[in-house]
Formats: structure tokens, sequence, C-alpha cells
């Protein structure tokens, strides 16, 4: 049996909120195979972002082991890049020194430190805006700085806390895109959550959806590999089961079953109306 990339095996953290235990996450397994792109979604306060920290090692566990490569993860590594929700870009420091940060603990020659930054600067589509300080840049701009800086130094995982969160519909949009082309391109593991199930189920090639607090895996959905097929990703059954699911009361989970298809309505011939028609004009006496 092969070793997962990343695993996170029957985790569970707990809080202590004054006198009171709040349960975030309850035995929850995932098994992220390498150069997959797995996406996890669920309700806001389900817990997903608490996993993500568990994973690139800023937090601990209650129970369970976190694994990558085969080894236990017990502190941040530079294996495993971080994009958070908002760039958190420093303000005193230029777009290339904010990327360079990434590089900051590594052993590269100097010359080699630059040269992978103006490679990622114009991987994420900012090469022109190398010089220029993060009170210049738009939103969407801020956010690949912060994809980048995640990226420079070559990091074997790839996590995204819901980073498109506060972008508008059309920036989203474009850095959707701009993600997969970096993904394809870079042959880099990925874990992305979210709460958006139209953003999960266009993003990933596997789709695991949590359910409400606290947190478990109600659900995994594996999607078709298929390139640029994320509109028909969006109209797709398993994205309404997803939705579904991650709307669901704990309690209920057992009970989900996949929605059928719904079958395409006949098409009437021109000239002729249908018996539905004359049912609906048809007036009481």
């Amino acid at each position: 049996m092969s070793i997962a990339h990343l695993q996170a095996d029957h985790i569970t953290r707990r809080f202590k909120i004054g006198n009171d235990t709040l349960t975030a996450l309850d035995d929850v397994s995932v098994d992220v195979a390498k150069g997959e792109f797995v996406t996890i979604v669920g309700a806001s306060g389900c817990g997903k972002s608490t996993l993500l920290r568990l994973l690139a090692g800023l937090d601990v566990t209650t129970a369970g082991r976190i694994r990558h490569g085969g080894a236990e993860v017990h502190e941040p590594s530079l294996d495993r890049g971080i994009v958070f929700q908002e760039p958190r870009l420093f303000p005193w420091l230029t777009v290339e020194q904010n990327v360079a940060l990434g590089l900051l603990n590594t052993r590269l020659p100097k010359a080699r430190k630059a040269e992978l930054v103006r490679e990622h600067l114009e991987l994420v589509g900012l090469g022109g805006f190398a010089t220029v300080y993060p009170h210049q840049l738009s939103g969407g701009m801020a956010q690949r700085a912060g994809i980048a800086r995640g990226l420079v130094n070559r990091p074997n995982v790839l996590l995204l806390d819901e980073p498109f969160g506060a972008l508008d519909a059309i920036t989203k949009a474009r850095l959707q895109d701009e993600l997969q082309d970096i993904w394809a391109k870079e042959g880099i593991t990925m874990v992305l959550v979210t709460h958006d199930v139209e953003e999960a189920v266009y993003l990933g090639d596997r789709v695991v959806v949590m359910s409400p607090r606290p947190a478990g895996c109600a659900r995994s959905f594996r999607l078709r590999s298929t390139a640029r097929a994320g509109a028909r990703r969006r109209r797709s059954p398993q994205c309404a089961t997803a939705f579904s699911t991650a709307c669901m009361p704990p309690a209920k989970l057992p009970l989900l079953q996949p929605r059928a298809r719904c079958a395409r309505p006949n098409r009437i011939a021109r000239g002729r109306r249908s018996p539905l028609h004359d049912k609906h004009q048809r007036r009481p006496s």
C-alpha cells in the first residue's frame, strides 16, 4: 500500500474557551496524493482553516497525526507553502522584497534568490510590478504576490486558505484560472479550503466536503480531470450534492443519497402547445 504524500490521520482538535471545551475537528482523516489538487469545502466556522493550519504545522493536534512524505509534522517547513485569506504583505517592502521573504531561510546564493523571485513574479503576471509597494496594487494583484511568495521556495505542497474570498467576481474568476495554470505547469500538490462549493468543484480534481462543527469528512468526490471542465462541473450533480452535504446537519448525513440527474424536457414541436401549457391556461369554473 502506497503512502499518501500528505495525510491527516484521525485528527481531533479541541480548544479551551473559559471553562468550556470547543471541538473544532472530530476524527478527521484526509489523504492527498502527490500532484493532486484537493479542495476542502464546508460552511463557515466548520474547522477548514484549523485543518489547514494543522497540515502546515502552524498548530498541534489534540489527537491523531499529520504526516508529510511519511514523516510526522510537528512544525512549519519550507516544503509546505501557505497562502492566507489576505495577502499579508509588509507595506514597507516592495513586491519583490515581499516575495523574497519566502526564501529568507534558504541557503541559496543571492543571485539565485533574485532569479527565483523574478521567475515567480512572471509566473503570476507581476513581472512589471517588482518595485512597487503593496498600497499601489489592486486586491487581485496583492493576492497574486501572496501566491508568488508561497511558491517561490518551490515547496512540494501549497496550502491555500480561501485565497479569493475577498475579491470581486471578475478578479476571482481570473485568478482561479491562473491558479489552475500554475498547478498544471509546476506539478505541485495543492490543498485549498473554501466555503464556495462552485469554486471547490471548479478547481479541484477531488473535493472533500466537511460537515458542520464539530467537523468531520462527510463525503469525498473524485471529479473528471478534463481540461477546462469547470463550467460543466459547476452544473454537475456532484456540485449539487456537495452543496447539500455541506449544509446538512450531522445527524442527517447518513441519510444522504446522490441526487438523480434531471431528465431534459422534450422539445415541443413548433406550432403545438404542450399539455402542461393547456393545463395552466384553463381557468377554474
